[in-house]
């Protein structure tokens, strides 16, 4: 009985991505869907566009497409980004109904250290 998932990629798919390593032979190791895609002629760090040419059970191969231009990281216009709502915590602040016996006697804790 196979327990094994199924590859997340497919053979003649285009995905991008960036080299994240070199492996021992020389080819780029990227990483597609968290599936790992050895592509040679690339660079670690490179933005690449590759074509999977075989997907065995843990690993796949795949040829460049083409270099890319690494994305900017992107900014988020102001009307996107999401504001905690403030909380009033001013409740937390106060020490009324709090305790002044932490539980233990004066006495007992006078001594010397």
């Amino acid at each position: 009985m196979n327990n094994q998932a199924k590859p997340p990629i497919n053979e003649g798919e285009e995905h991008t991505g960036i080299v994240e390593s070199v492996g021992e032979k020389g080819d780029g190791i990227l990483r597609i869907k968290g599936f790992v895609v050895f592509v040679p002629g690339v660079l670690k760090g490179d933005y690449v566009k590759v074509k999977i040419q075989k997907v065995l059970p843990k690993v796949s191969f795949g040829t460049l497409v083409e270099k890319l231009e690494k994305p900017a990281k992107p900014v988020l216009p102001v009307s996107l980004k999401k504001e905690k709502p403030k909380e009033d915590v001013s409740h937390l602040l106060t020490t009324e109904g709090d305790s002044e016996d932490f539980g233990g006697d004066d006495e007992e804790d006078d001594e010397d250290f």
